[in-house]
């Protein structure tokens, strides 16, 4: 699914974002005819993909910076980006299958590592790392199967061993909270509220009290309306 970006979000959704999978970046607005008829075609071919390209559309009417930065003068205008670069682009409503040579050259096929990582039991995750000891996915398929068997450190030592992601640092918040002692596996919406409530009034003067609010947070997720509130909790103890 398609991601609305904005001159804001630009940074965080395209660029860091493309670290770690190439960005597909429709610059579209509500106008223009050719962007309707290619808004759903790239949405369909980059679906087609199962995440290993993401799509994001920025109107250019409401972002202009965006569309300055590309030097666009003509929309739909599509650009792809790998590692915070331009790698590939083109201009106009494409017909399906040049759409689709477009995107799959951004998105090879799934390696031998790909698919033992997809079988999801601990001796593929493990055989995937020995094919490719930096694969991100089996790292965190490993942490995660760590973390499920109690072992906290085992899946932090994993981790470390991988680029910072959303994924990774709520991997790695879990498995600080398993070895504090913290499960949040089975902890409901009071349980998790009440220990948030109950380490606010330490996180000014106790480092692990803040370490394990901050941690808890962070498996919550930043989709969770809690996670702001907390947030906004947590900076006016501390400022």
């Amino acid at each position: 699914m398609a991601v609305d970006v904005t001159d804001q979000t630009f940074q965080e959704e395209v660029l860091t974002r493309s670290a770690t999978v190439p960005v597909v970046v429709d610059l579209w607005a509500p106008w223009c005819g050719p962007c309707k008829t290619l808004g759903p075609i790239l949405e369909k071919v980059v679906g087609e993909t199962d995440g290993r390209v993401a799509l994001v559309k920025v109107n250019v009417d409401e972002n202009p910076r965006i569309a300055q930065t590309f030097g666009v003068q003509s929309i739909p205008a599509v650009f792809a980006i790998s590692n915070g670069q331009v790698v590939d682009q083109f201009i106009g409503a494409l017909p399906e299958a040049q759409v689709s040579a477009f995107v799959q050259s951004l998105a090879p096929p799934p390696s031998e590592a790909d698919t033992l990582v997809a079988q999801g039991d601990e001796a593929s995750v493990r055989k995937a790392l020995e094919l490719s000891p930096g694969h991100v996915g089996a790292t965190e398929a490993l942490a995660r199967i760590l973390i499920d068997q109690g072992d906290g450190a085992g899946a932090l030592a994993a981790l470390q061993r991988i680029p910072e992601s959303d994924a990774a640092r709520s991997l790695a918040a879990e498995a600080r909270l398993l070895l504090a002692g913290v499960d949040v596996s089975g902890a409901g919406t009071d349980g998790i509220e009440s220990k948030l409530d109950e380490l606010l009034d330490r996180v000014r003067d106790d480092d692990a009290a803040r370490q394990e609010f901050v941690d808890l947070l962070e498996t919550m997720g930043a989709a969770d309306p809690r996670t702001t509130e907390y947030r906004r909790a947590l900076a006016a103890r501390l400022f």
